[in-house]
């Protein structure tokens, strides 16, 4: 796994409480409703609840497998953030011509800012003083600040180019390189706005109930107590891996499974400085937390 730090089980505790409560009361209800003279008349074959949990689980089957695509498709659009930043960055120190090495820093520097702006933007944060800065400093204003740097690339790459500085070959490459940027940072986006159909969500609580409901119906009347016991026990079990799922679903929300945005930056930064020779290099920070600042 990508990651290497545990998640409290208070925290999973804490985010479905009220469905555990919820569920608990609902089971002593009906445990003691079985109970009943006239409800004890009342006998369903186990096959009954059997095959309604069994549609339980593949319908959660399939909600967890679409949220793991969604969190790995994140993970992977970043890995190509990673590998598109230095090799912008690589091709810029190669084809830009003697005496522009303050074009070069240009473009290393707005690349950094770039990663940030663009993890920061997704959790809809404020920026932080470092973006900021930098952004007060060369007047880059709009509503999409990513796209923004990108813009300030391109425009600085034509400067360039009209100045007879590249080739039109390499124009061409490193134009590639910000398209391919462009892409990921739309990927994200798409990850971010797509919500996943909340209907889907009803359509299972709505199951993992009347699973509950009819359960007991289906158990031996002689043990109280057990009888509760699994009635909260399997539905409990079905609200946790669902809330799991819509854990990781969201992979840009500054949860616990979120995709460690904050720390790829700082790889970045730290590779692209060191590419143009800065001495001064930022250490890595560790994570001490599941939420990025």
């Amino acid at each position: 796994m990508l990651l290497n730090k545990k998640i409290s089980v208070w925290y999973f505790i804490h985010e479905i409480k009220s469905q555990i409560l919820f569920i608990g009361i609902f089971a002593a209800a009906i445990g003691l409703l079985d109970m009943l003279p006239w409800f004890k008349k009342i006998s369903l074959p186990l096959n009954i609840p059997a095959l309604l949990g069994t549609a339980v689980s593949l319908l959660l089957a399939f909600r967890t497998s679409q949220s793991y695509e969604r969190w790995w498709e994140a993970r992977t659009v970043w890995g190509a953030i990673v590998n598109d930043s230095r090799t912008l960055v690589r091709l810029v120190i190669q084809f830009m011509p003697a005496g522009e090495d303050k074009a070069v820093k240009d473009f290393a520097e707005r690349q950094i800012i770039w990663t940030y702006a663009l993890g920061e933007s997704l959790r809809k944060r404020p920026f932080s003083e470092k973006v900021q800065q930098y952004l007060d400093k060369n007047h880059i204003h709009g509503m999409n600040i990513p796209n923004a740097l990108l813009d300030a690339h391109s425009k600085q790459l034509r400067e360039i180019t009209m100045g007879r500085g590249l080739t039109d070959f390499q124009q061409m490459q490193l134009n590639d390189i910000i398209t391919r940027l462009c892409d990921s940072m739309g990927k994200c986006e798409r990850l971010k706005n797509t919500v996943f159909p909340r209907s889907y969500s009803i359509l299972v609580h709505i199951l993992i109930y009347v699973f509950a409901a009819i359960l007991p119906f289906g158990l031996d009347d002689s043990q109280l107590v057990v009888e509760i016991a699994v009635t909260f026990l399997i539905p409990v079990m079905f609200i946790a891996i669902e809330k799991t799922s819509i854990i990781m679903q969201d992979p840009f929300e500054n949860g616990p499974v979120d995709t460690p945005m904050t720390s790829l930056a700082q790889t970045i930064e730290i590779n692209i400085r060191q590419m143009i020779g800065e001495e001064n290099v930022p250490l890595k920070k560790e994570n001490t937390s599941y939420y990025e600042m």
